[in-house]
């Protein structure tokens, strides 16, 4: 809706429906350590734009890594619904609070409190968890994933649910459940396939190797990258992974690959050397506005270990095509397929012909 039409029901005769499911007041309220705001939309020239916004929802829990708790995830519900059913909003930038990540998954200090040990109240969490990455999905607006550091686990999840994803290029992706008991099945098992192939996806789930964020632009997890390190005044590309050539001596891929050796010792020289600065325009669209963090994310990576868990995952994923998801993603992703072996059809009928 623009701003000419926003006008007109304001000031038409019928008084417009509410279409919130709860009051703006119960909803903020109910948004712990989620933070919801409205700011204006901007032009190409950096000007306001007269009666339009952009919703910003922020995990706000940055000492846990903006990891979720039960009544966050309710917050992100009604908060994308809002954003939804708002009529001045043309567009929803979802981020975290703070300078590390972006959300690394569900909280695992209440997992270990409360939810271990109790299979019923944890399939009551895993119902509320669905619902929020269908809100994201569902969502009218079109959805920015603004990424300032780590999306691990669930929030690589919660990410990949939305319609684009921007990074800054010191972020870091990849799956974690599978190493402590909990199969990544939320929405990886899902989204990965049709994004990087079945073999990249089972590789990712199983396995749990980080990825860089070059690497994830490179193969296709998100939208597009921005430098966040500035050396002697002038923004570089991250130093610690390829960027400089896309295959090794043997033609494999090597572009956002982890730097090793001397060029990985260099590479962490040029680290200490820069400063951590606000990346230039992330994104420009009338759409959303421009944004930029500070992020310096740190990941442990564990030796990789096959577990009962990890078997699941590869079930899921060998069955993923099979599993009538309503997410939008799997059906375009079918109507593709759909699509190709058509033409395919076509061409064999043609060669048949002829």
């Amino acid at each position: 809706m623009n701003a000419e039409a926003m006008v007109a029901v304001a000031g038409s005769q019928n008084e417009p429906k509410e279409h919130m499911l709860v009051p703006e007041q119960v909803r903020k309220e109910a948004s712990k350590r989620v933070i919801y705001e409205k700011r204006p939309v901007k032009d190409m020239a950096g000007k306001p734009v007269a009666g339009l916004f952009n919703a910003w929802i922020t995990l706000d829990n940055p000492t846990q890594f903006n990891s979720y708790t039960t009544d966050m995830v309710k917050a992100v519900i009604l908060a994308f619904r809002e954003a939804s059913a708002a009529r001045d909003v043309v567009a929803v930038v979802f981020t975290g609070s703070g300078d590390k990540a972006f959300c690394t998954g569900g909280n695992t200090k209440e997992y270990a409190e409360y939810y271990a040990g109790n299979p019923q109240e944890y399939r009551g969490y895993m119902r509320l968890f669905n619902d929020m990455v269908s809100a994201i999905l569902a969502c009218d607006k079109p959805v920015i994933c603004r990424i300032n550091g780590m999306r691990i686990g669930g929030g690589q999840e919660i990410g990949m649910a939305c319609d684009f994803s921007i990074a800054q290029d010191l972020a870091r992706f990849g799956q974690a459940g599978p190493k402590h008991g909990s199969a990544p099945i939320g929405g990886a098992t899902d989204f990965l396939p049709v994004m990087i192939g079945a073999e990249r996806a089972m590789a990712a789930c199983v396995l749990c190797e980080p990825f860089s964020a070059h690497e994830a632009f490179f193969i296709g997890v998100i939208t597009d990258i921005v430098p966040a390190l500035k050396v002697d005044g002038k923004f570089i590309a991250n130093p610690l992974v390829e960027t400089s050539r896309f295959v090794d001596e043997y033609g494999r891929f090597v572009f956002g690959k982890p730097k090793t050796g001397d060029a990985l010792k260099a590479g962490q020289e040029l680290l200490k050397r820069g400063k951590i600065d606000r990346a230039p325009d992330w994104c420009r669209s009338t759409a959303f506005n421009k944004v930029g963090h500070e992020p310096t994310p740190q990941i442990v990576q564990e030796t990789p270990r096959i577990t009962a868990v990890q078997q699941t995952v590869i079930q899921h994923l060998n069955h993923y095509h099979r599993r009538g998801k309503r997410e939008r993603k799997l059906r375009r992703h079918h109507q593709r397929n759909a699509r190709f072996m058509q033409r395919m059809s076509n061409a064999g009928a043609r060669a048949d012909n002829e």
